[in-house]
């Protein structure tokens, strides 16, 4: 069959079959002279080609999969990426990335380039994604992975797929390890507490809350020692603001989450990994 001969309907039946792009299909039937199981095979070979080609496409789309050891001692997040919201929230899709999750809780991997290794009923993963990929014509891939070890982890899944949080704490608490969870969800700390903010963007917070202070009139004239106490406590409000420890508990707004967790059982956090869509 010359490219003369392949019609619409040859086009629409290969896209039918494989969910690959119009242009793809003709490529593919024009590629292999018509032949219809040459040309699936010759999209499935082109799978990576066709990744590399839409490289410049965003992947805002996705799922995002939280998932823990079975001993609750690991933690996993995992964001399988694509373009739209039409295939993030397509049940295949979701039951695609959760096979993926589980994969790398079964495997305990510690990276996004192991996970792209590891076999799933004897195919790895890179391979199934790009499988994927020539199935439904869009970009796809492990976009995230963020991994934590403690005592004690919970995991959380916020907004059907759209956000993902892992919670390290120092001991069993499932209840409060949900609950912080749900915190960093919905407050999105930058650090457990102050001595885990890093020094520059502390350093960046000062100097913005001195030069703000200085373009104010009203400090005019003020001591530099007075100006830097009054920074040091605009500093402390950044702090209670932006660390989980000394955040206002979202379910209870007298306390703070280091009191509510010492209300649970003196536990506390170790670390925290929020994972979002965007």
């Amino acid at each position: 069959m010359s490219t003369a001969t392949i019609t619409a309907a040859d086009i629409n039946k290969l896209r039918q079959a494989t969910g690959a792009g119009m242009l793809d299909c003709r490529k593919a039937l024009t590629e292999t002279n018509g032949d219809f199981e040459a040309a699936i095979d010759w999209l499935r070979k082109q799978g990576q080609k066709v990744a590399a080609k839409r490289s410049d496409r965003e992947a805002k789309e996705g799922v995002i999969i939280a998932r823990t050891s079975a001993d609750n001692k690991v933690g996993f997040v995992v964001c399988i990426s694509c373009e739209t919201d039409f295939v993030s929230k397509n049940a295949d899709f979701v039951a695609f990335a959760t096979s993926i999750a589980d994969a790398a809780v079964a495997n305990n991997v510690k990276s996004a380039e192991e996970l792209n290794e590891v076999l799933i009923n004897g195919a790895k993963v890179a391979d199934l994604i790009n499988d994927k990929l020539a199935a439904i014509g869009e970009k796809i891939g492990v976009a995230k992975f963020e991994r934590i070890e403690a005592p004690y982890v919970a995991s959380y899944i916020h907004g059907a797929n759209r956000m993902g949080v892992l919670v390290g704490l120092t001991t069993d608490a499932p209840e409060a390890g949900k609950d912080v969870a749900m915190q960093i969800a919905a407050m999105n700390p930058l650090a457990v507490d102050a001595n885990s903010i890093p020094a520059e963007t502390i350093e960046r917070e000062r100097a913005i809350v001195i030069e703000t202070m200085k373009a104010d009139p009203k400090m005019a004239g003020k001591p530099e020692e007075m100006v830097a106490k009054i920074a040091e406590g605009k500093l402390n409000a950044f702090f209670k603001e932006n660390t989980l420890l000394a955040q206002a508990f979202v379910k209870d707004g007298a306390i703070t989450v280091e009191a509510y967790l010492k209300s649970a059982g003196n536990v506390t956090v170790t670390e925290f990994k929020r994972v979002a869509l965007g």
